[in-house]
């Protein structure tokens, strides 16, 4: 009777695995709340690399994957804490309608096998690496995320963290804009 009890309460204790798409607006969710649980992103970002924001208050980042296309891309938004001391993520989906500034957002780019590469933290695929060698397609203050490399890294190191799946593209809903026009 105690072994049964015990294999019931093993398999109630077994956690549901998430079977989303990878890189879809659902796993850019789990990115923030993964960013936000994570002290060098949230600590080590929190002084200059927030600071340069144009005054709106937060940064941008846009990210897809190269076999998807850049329609696929999905969004997160980090803003300063109220007293300045962190670099939260406050959103992971679907992009805005807003534009991004080169001068302090980023727009990244890769194929899986490298994101998958940069997130294992493979010879040749840490932050520096990946930029310099190509795996990594970068737009935005690339003098900005050179000075921040570790904290780079702990970002690229997320694109492994969070699992999905990876044999079928994200579908993202069309923009009410676009949804209205058909």
């Amino acid at each position: 009777m105690k072994l049964a009890i015990l294999g019931v309460g093993a398999v109630l204790a077994a956690p549901v695995a998430w079977s989303g798409t990878y890189l879809d607006a659902d796993w850019a969710a789990k990115v923030c709340d993964a960013w936000n649980k994570s002290e060098t992103l949230t600590s080590k970002l929190a002084g200059d690399w927030m600071a340069n924001d144009g005054d709106r208050g937060y940064k941008t980042i846009r990210i897809y994957r190269d076999e998807c296309g850049s329609d696929s891309a999905v969004e997160l938004t980090i803003s300063s804490s109220k007293d300045g001391k962190l670099a939260e993520c406050v959103y992971g989906g679907k992009p805005t309608d807003k534009d991004l500034d080169g001068s302090m957002d980023y727009l990244m780019h890769a194929t899986y096998a490298d994101w998958q590469c940069m997130g294992r933290g493979d010879w040749g695929c840490g932050a520096m690496g990946a930029m310099m060698s190509g795996k990594l397609k970068f737009e935005g203050p690339k003098m900005e995320a050179m000075s921040v490399m570790a904290p780079f890294d702990a970002f690229l190191q997320l694109m492994d963290d969070i699992p999905g799946d990876a044999d079928r593209c994200p579908t993202l809903p069309a923009k009410e804009s676009e949804a209205k026009a058909e």
